[in-house]
């Protein structure tokens, strides 16, 4: 028998298709149907709905895009960016203690934040070398033993060693910062206050993208990433484009709510550049680094990739990111927990990530981005379901702790039977 002829897979039916793709996207696919129920049972508008999913999306999504590059590097979920986070908050404190307002304190804040993230980051990326395959416990322990060092400083410190005389951060006795900051005329809204469209604008203009970004990929390909033309994908989107700008100017022309809504432009921008460059990275030869590193080091390390090294430059650029990310969360927020601010951002962005339909192996910008919507989604309905449901307000805040916490079990434990469906499927066609 010649060894050269191959032998083609019979072609999928439609109803195997579609099991397929569910099968794929279980994850995904539940927490779409838990939204739409807890959406249904809320008795929320979809404008007011719109209208807090704009708000938090462009509160989180930089946070969550900043777990994409060590996914890639094959460290798994990263959830350490706490530490991102601690740094962004130290920064934040020290520029409102000196006054600086508006983009110049964000510019300070940001110019603070990254050496002392990239230290950080670059000591965790140490620690995770030495401990592989262990990086997700291995960071939240350093999480909290990384909060306890914060809270010494800013509770017992301040004040006491460290010189901070500001009688509204700090507490009466002179030692210890409150409980509670206001960034109200300092850093609030510096960020998101530069320029606001509506959102009916602002989603005309974002469709017409789709609609170029369609064409263009459909005519040309992306030959790096093996993408030929003719890619039936980018009609898709170009569809969707279109699609969601008549939608949207046929909403212009009615008294909607929707025509309340405002989109911060400038925050928007920068989510979207952290998706351009994620997007680019990839292509680079670090980013192919990364890849390789992720996916097998052995093999790295043979031909001629220092795989400590990638993993170490992983960590520092997610921690960066995560500082970044954070700053934005707290500019958009406008006060925030001293001491509690920080702890669950790790929590809560790794479960946004699980429920787009990432794993501790594999995830994308779009996993990222569909994963902040959906949680967020369900965060916001959840609360008002659960008292609809069981008559009770107080069990709808215990349903909102169950959601966040509960997502990241209950995606872990998803994603690791649809790993078992697949591994059963692919034996059964051997």
């Amino acid at each position: 028998m010649d060894d050269n002829i191959k032998i083609t897979p019979p072609e999928l039916s439609m109803g195997q298709k579609i099991k397929k793709t569910l099968t794929h996207n279980m994850v995904t696919v539940f927490f779409i149907v838990l939204c739409i129920i807890g959406f249904y049972y809320s008795g929320l508008t979809f404008g007011f709905l719109l209208n807090d999913i704009v708000t938090r999306m462009v509160r989180n999504s930089f946070l969550v895009l900043a777990l994409l590059l060590p996914v890639m590097a094959g460290m798994g979920l990263n959830f350490a960016i706490v530490l991102g986070a601690m740094c962004a908050q130290a920064a934040v404190i020290f520029v409102t203690h000196w006054g600086i307002v508006g983009l110049p304190g964000i510019g300070v804040t940001i110019l603070l934040t990254t050496p002392l993230a990239m230290l950080l980051g670059y000591l965790t990326g140490l620690l995770f070398n030495k401990a592989k395959g262990q990086e997700m416990i291995g960071g939240m322990i350093l999480g909290f033993f990384s909060n306890g060092i914060y809270q010494l400083i800013f509770l017992i410190l301040i004040g006491a060693v460290i010189p901070f005389n500001n009688e509204t951060l700090v507490l009466s006795s002179g030692v210890g910062l409150r409980t509670t900051i206001d960034l109200a005329d300092g850093l609030k809204y510096a960020i998101d206050d530069f320029w606001r469209l509506p959102f009916t604008t602002a989603g005309m203009g974002f469709g017409a993208l789709m609609l170029v970004h369609g064409i263009i990929r459909y005519i040309k390909g992306i030959p790096s990433l093996g993408h030929k033309p003719g890619n039936k994908k980018y009609i898709l989107s170009s569809v969707t484009g279109v699609a969601l700008a008549g939608w949207l100017y046929y909403i212009k022309g009615t008294a909607s709510f929707i025509n309340f809504i405002k989109v911060p432009m400038l925050t928007a921008i920068l989510i979207g550049l952290m998706c351009v460059f994620t997007t680019y990275f990839i292509r680079t030869k670090l980013g192919q680094d990364f890849r390789t590193v992720g996916q097998d080091r052995h093999i790295a390390d043979v031909s001629g990739i220092h795989s400590d090294k990638t993993r170490l430059t992983a960590m520092i650029m997610s921690t960066v990111f995560a500082s970044w990310g954070h700053v934005i969360f707290l500019q958009n927020l406008g006060t925030f927990s001293t001491y509690g601010s920080h702890e669950q951002i790790g929590f809560y962005s790794v479960a946004a990530l699980l429920i787009g339909g990432a794993s501790v192996t594999n995830a994308k910008i779009s996993h990222a981005l569909l994963g902040t919507l959906l949680f967020h989604t369900l965060f916001i309905v959840s609360p008002l379901a659960g008292r609809n449901l069981f008559g009770d307000a107080q069990l709808g805040e215990y349903f909102r702790v169950f959601v966040a916490y509960g997502v990241i079990g209950v995606s872990l434990v998803m994603h690791a039977w649809r790993k078992q469906l697949e591994n059963k499927r692919r034996l059964s066609q051997q």
